[in-house]
């Protein structure tokens, strides 16, 4: 079962509730919220950290800003109310008002931290494309729904394949002449984002399956970056310094390395997942995927080929090495502990691929 956020307060002598919540800025400062409930709104509110703000008198405006709100606000209406009331001359450095509002919330169990879930890693196995297209699904809805921690996993398979975006359209991503001479499977996912040219070892893909909590009151965009943090510390362990470029790419000043998508369900469940280029045949991918020329000079580049990166020319190391290393960075970090998937998960996915992920239906949804 998932865990609870620590931040869940407690109740003093008469009546109130006690509330803390702590918020690390990726990137930026440390921000601490005390607070009590009273009647449903929030009172008493104190905030601190190691920010810095200028004017002084901007912080007692913040904390006059959030008493009083209904303690039901959602992030946007607390973070709104902090920015009204800042002075016009306000300065806030390594943090914002949405910072506020995340640590506000996680106070009230609204939010979440890494540190209030009990992770888990599922290291690579083999299994087909369109398992492992349904499990993103299956084990989304499972987190979801707090059937199963938090969990990242990784991918392996065999057969060579393309997963495209959920929204992308099969003729204008896909040449059929190369899809039927390099017997490539086709499979479309439940995220966003671009097509995906995996054959068995060149490259190496995780889903991370969390609660929608742990990004609450932060943004869309934000939300890559942070969910990556610990992607780019493992890169920097192997001697690859990466970065995000927005929206979704990660890339070294080399080019792009790999690409990310995600996909919120309605029970709460979030679905982050990666792809990265380790070893691709970059002849191969272009006579499979149509990559416009829209596409290329978006990027700032010319050649296909030249958007591919390989890990491997980068690092010198074995793709089981590299995949080590970010099991390691994330173990150590989040105290992560080693999971399998069930055999009712495995069953629930491949009844998934039966009725959705295989069918023509769902692979040409966008034609």
């Amino acid at each position: 079962m998932t865990s609870l956020p620590l931040a869940t307060g407690s109740s003093s002598a008469d009546g109130r509730a006690g509330h803390h919540g702590e918020y690390k800025v990726p990137g930026g400062k440390l921000v601490v919220a005390d607070f009590d409930v009273v009647h449903g709104v929030l009172a008493n509110v104190s905030l601190s950290g190691d920010f810095f703000l200028e004017p002084d008198e901007a912080l007692p405006e913040i904390n006059r800003a959030l008493t009083g709100l209904p303690a039901d606000s959602t992030g946007a209406e607390m973070a709104a109310a902090v920015e009204a009331a800042l002075p016009e001359d306000a300065v806030l450095f390594g943090f914002s008002a949405d910072a506020v509002a995340v640590t506000v919330r996680r106070a009230l169990a609204k939010a979440t931290g890494w540190a209030d879930h009990q992770w888990t890693i599922i290291a690579p196995s083999v299994l087909p494309t369109h398992v492992n297209v349904a499990l993103d699904e299956v084990l989304t809805e499972e987190v979801g729904a707090g059937r199963r921690n938090p969990t990242l996993r990784f991918w392996d398979w065999e057969e060579p394949s393309v997963v495209i975006g959920s929204f992308q359209s099969v003729r204008n991503e896909l040449h059929p002449e190369g899809v039927a001479r390099h017997g490539i499977t086709v499979v479309r996912r439940i995220s966003g984002g671009g097509a995906m040219f995996m054959e068995a070892g060149n490259c190496i893909t995780y889903s991370l399956y969390l609660p929608q909590t742990l990004v609450d009151g932060i943004s869309f965009a934000d939300s890559y970056a942070f969910l990556d943090a610990w992607v780019m510390a493992a890169l920097e362990k192997v001697g690859i310094s990466a970065f995000y470029v927005p929206l979704n790419d990660i890339a070294t000043d080399q080019g792009k390395i790999g690409g990310a998508a995600q996909k919120r369900l309605a029970n709460g469940g979030m679905l982050h997942h990666v792809t990265m280029s380790y070893d691709i045949d970059a002849d191969k991918m272009v006579e499979v995927l149509r990559i416009g020329k829209e596409k290329l000079s978006d990027k700032g580049t010319r050649s296909a080929k030249k958007r591919v990166d390989p890990l491997r020319r980068q690092t010198g190391l074995a793709r089981a090495e590299i995949v080590a290393a970010m099991m390691d960075v994330f173990t150590e970090r989040y105290d992560a502990t080693p999971s399998e998937l069930t055999d009712a998960e495995l069953d629930a996915a491949r009844r998934r691929v039966e009725a959705k992920f295989g069918t023509a239906e769902w692979l040409h949804r966008v034609p």
